[in-house]
C-alpha cells in the first residue's frame, strides 16, 4: 500500500468520520455543546489540587511555588497541544488508549487504558470521602458513608440518564469554581488597591520576597512541590476523552485547548499570587484551604464556608468526571478486546452502563476503604493518581512523535491543528515528566506509590499473557495496513 492510498484511506476516514465528528463504530449520541466541552476543559484544570493541597506546597517552597505552577503549566499545554494535534488526526472517545494501541502496539493501548481507569477510579474513592467530610462541616450528625453513599448514587445515575445531564451538571460544578476563583481574585486586588478590611495594612506585593526570599527553603525544597503540583493539573486532559460525544469536535477541541494559558495563568499562577500577596506565606499551614486562610484573614462574613461549599463542587465534579472516563475507557478497552464484552454495550440512551457500573462498584468500594484507613490513605491516594496521570501523559506524548514522525515520512495525513514546535516540544515534556517521577522516587513519602505502580503493572502484564493465551487474535483494531507500514 503507497502513501498515497494510505493519505486517501485516512482522508475518506476524515470524511466519514472526524469530519462529521463520528469515529467509526463508536455508537455515542454526540450530545457535549461547546459551551459545556469548554466549561469542562475549564473545570479540568481547576481541582481539589488547588484548593487544598496548595497550602501545604505553600508552606513547603514559599512564594516559589508560584513559579512551579508555571512551569509545570507550560509542560501541560504541551502535552494537551499534542493530544490536540492527535485529536483532530482521528478524534475517538478512546482518545490516549487509541492512540497508544496505534503508534506503539496492543500492549500499550490496554496498559493505558486500564491504568487511566485506576487513575479516576482512585481518585474518585478519594474525592467521595472527601465530600462526605465537607459536607460534615455543616451537618457534623450525618454519617460520613451515609453522604459518601448519596453523591454516589446521584452522579452514578445522572451519568447513566445521558451524556447532556453529565455535561450539564459539570458545566454548573465548573461554573462554581471558575466564579469563586475569579470573586478570590477581584476581591485580593482590591484589597492590595485600595487597603480595605483587616488584610489592607500588611497587604503588599513586596509580600514575595520579604520574608526569607522567592526561595526561603532553597530551590530543592521547590522542586520536590512539583509532584503535588502536576496532581492538581490532573483531569486536563479529560477534554480528550468527550472527543466522540463532542458535537463539533474540529471546532471546540481546538478552541477548548488553546484557551489553556490563560486558564492557568488565571486560575493558578494568577490565584496564588494574589492570595500570597494578601496573606504572607509564613501563614499559610499543610491541611489549611489558602483560600480558607485569605477569606478569614480578610474578614469576609462566611469565608469558610463559602470556601467549604466551593471545594465541595470541586470533589463531586471530580468524582462526576471520574465516572464519565472510566465508563468510556472500559468501552474501548472492551471493543479492543481487552475487558469483558459485556462492558462495550450501550444503553438506550446511548451511554457505557455497564462500564459505568462496574467502575461506581469499585468506589463504592473505596467509599468503606476510606472510612476505615489512617488519614495518610488520602496521601497515598494522591501518589498513586499522580504516578497514573505522568504515564498517561507520557503516553500522549511519546505517540505524538511518532505520529509526527510518520508525516514527517509521508505515511499518515497532517493534523488540521499541528502542535507548536512539533515533536521537540514533546521531547522536553517527555524529558520534565521522567524528572518529576525522578522526584517522586527521592521523596519518601510518595515513592510508595512506585511500589504500588510496579505491582499494577505486573498485574496488567500477567493479564495481558492470559489475554493473549485465550485469545490470540487480539490486536487493538490497529489498522493492518499501518502493520504493514511499521
Amino acid at each position: 500500500m503507497t502513501s498515497a492510498q494510505v493519505d486517501e484511506q485516512y482522508d475518506g476516514h476524515d470524511r466519514d468520520g472526524a469530519a462529521n465528528g463520528d469515529a467509526p463504530g463508536e455508537g455515542y449520541e454526540r450530545g457535549l455543546g461547546s459551551r459545556q466541552v469548554q466549561m469542562i476543559a475549564i473545570g479540568g484544570a481547576i481541582g481539589v489540587g488547588l484548593f487544598l493541597n496548595a497550602g501545604a506546597n505553600i508552606a513547603k517552597a514559599g512564594p516559589s511555588l508560584i513559579l512551579m505552577y508555571a512551569v509545570a503549566g507550560v509542560i501541560i499545554f504541551f502535552i494537551m497541544r499534542a493530544l490536540g494535534e492527535l485529536l483532530l488526526y482521528r478524534p475517538v472517545s478512546g482518545s490516549f488508549a487509541e492512540y497508544s494501541r496505534e503508534f506503539l502496539g496492543p500492549f500499550f493501548g490496554y496498559f493505558t487504558g486500564w491504568t487511566y481507569w485506576l487513575l479516576w477510579v482512585v481518585t474518585g474513592m478519594a474525592e467521595l470521602t472527601a465530600a462526605a467530610i465537607y459536607i460534615n462541616y455543616w451537618f457534623p450528625s450525618i454519617p460520613q458513608w451515609v453522604s459518601a453513599l448519596g453523591f454516589l448514587v446521584v452522579l452514578f445515575v445522572a451519568n447513566l440518564i445521558s451524556v447532556k445531564l453529565f455535561g450539564e451538571i459539570e458545566f454548573w460544578f465548573s461554573m462554581i469554581k471558575v466564579t469563586a476563583l475569579i470573586g478570590m481574585i477581584v476581591i485580593g486586588l482590591g484589597v492590595l488597591t485600595f487597603g480595605f478590611s483587616a488584610a489592607g495594612d500588611t497587604a503588599a506585593v513586596s509580600n514575595l520576597w520579604a520574608f526569607d526570599g522567592f526561595f526561603p527553603k532553597g530551590i530543592g525544597s521547590s522542586l520536590m512541590t512539583l509532584q503535588g503540583v502536576m496532581f492538581a493539573y490532573l483531569a486536563v486532559e479529560l477534554v480528550g476523552v468527550t472527543a466522540g460525544e463532542s458535537e463539533n469536535p474540529e471546532k471546540t477541541l481546538p478552541k477548548a485547548i488553546n484557551t489553556l494559558p490563560w486558564r492557568i495563568g488565571l486560575f493558578y499562577v494568577g490565584a496564588l499570587t494574589v492570595i500570597l500577596c494578601v496573606v504572607k506565606w509564613t501563614e499559610f499551614a499543610p491541611g489549611v484551604s489558602p483560600f480558607v486562610k485569605a477569606f478569614a484573614v480578610i474578614g469576609i462574613p462566611a469565608g469558610a464556608g463559602i470556601v467549604n461549599f466551593v471545594v465541595l463542587t470541586a470533589a463531586l465534579s471530580s468524582c462526576n468526571s471520574g465516572m464519565y472516563s472510566t465508563g468510556r475507557m472500559l468501552r474501548t478497552l472492551s471493543e479492543s478486546g481487552e475487558a469483558p464484552k459485556a462492558l462495550g454495550r450501550l444503553s438506550a440512551t446511548r451511554t457505557p452502563a455497564f462500564a459505568i457500573t462496574l467502575s461506581v462498584l469499585f468506589m463504592g468500594i473505596g467509599v468503606i476503604l476510606n472510612y476505615v484507613v489512617p488519614e495518610k490513605a488520602f496521601g497515598y491516594v494522591v501518589s498513586v493518581a499522580t504516578a497514573a496521570g505522568i504515564w498517561t501523559w507520557l503516553m500522549i506524548l511519546i505517540s505524538h512523535v511518532l505520529y509526527r514522525r510518520a508525516v514527517d515520512e509521508g505515511r499518515l495525513p497532517a493534523s488540521s491543528f499541528p502542535a507548536p514546535g512539533g515533536a521537540v516540544c514533546s521531547w522536553v515534556a517527555i524529558a520534565f515528566l521522567v524528572f518529576v517521577t525522578g522526584l517522586i522516587a527521592y521523596d519518601s513519602e510518595s515513592r510508595v506509590c512506585l511500589f504500588v505502580m510496579a505491582g499494577w503493572a505486573a498485574a496488567l502484564g500477567v493479564g495481558w499473557l492470559v489475554l493473549r493465551s485465550r485469545n490470540p487474535e487480539v490486536t487493538g483494531h490497529r489498522d493492518p495496513e499501518l502493520e504493514k507500514l511499521g
